[in-house]
């Protein structure tokens, strides 16, 4: 084993001779917030859709997170990406960032899911959302952020997802 000093591209780039530019949108942007909250009703079944916020296609996402009480015993969700209504509201991906979000274990206050289903790697936090999503170029219009029922639920009580992101 070795002690070693490892520099992230970031860094790599500002210790550069000449200096090279980073992707603004990774290094000092100004992070967007975008949120919503959803009432989930007791009898709400599986593939039930629950269309919180917005995202343009150019968003660098770093943050999903999600607060709520405790909703029953078998309510659960994806967290994923569609097209917005006006566009046809297509899925894109159901479970882009989280995949059956147990929503019925304990309250959740603020609970990180941005790459919790493990569809995003890691490589791919700092590439804009039609990146990650493996299209070929910037559609350059928005996507809905939507939740869908994986379990239904036998509960009632409200959803907040908060989405970050630069662009």
């Amino acid at each position: 084993m070795a002690v070693v000093t490892t520099k992230s591209a970031a860094i790599t780039n500002r210790d550069a001779t000449p200096k090279v530019f980073n992707n603004a949108r990774i290094t000092g942007a100004p992070i967007v917030r975008s949120a919503g909250i959803v009432a989930v009703a007791n009898g709400d079944s599986v593939a039930s859709k629950y269309l919180f916020c917005s995202a343009p296609s150019n968003a660098i996402v770093s943050s999903v997170k999600v607060s709520c009480p405790d909703i029953g015993t078998t309510t659960a969700m994806d967290v994923g990406v569609y097209r917005t209504t006006a566009d046809g509201g297509a899925v894109v991906d159901a479970d882009h960032f989280a995949s059956a979000v147990a929503l019925n274990a304990g309250a959740l206050n603020k609970s990180e899911v941005v790459n919790e289903s493990g569809v995003t790697t890691v490589d791919e936090l700092e590439k804009p959302l039609w990146e990650a999503l493996g299209l070929s170029s910037d559609p350059g219009f928005m996507y809905d952020i939507v939740g869908t029922l994986t379990g239904a639920a036998d509960a009632a009580g409200s959803i907040l997802l908060e989405v970050e992101y630069t662009f």
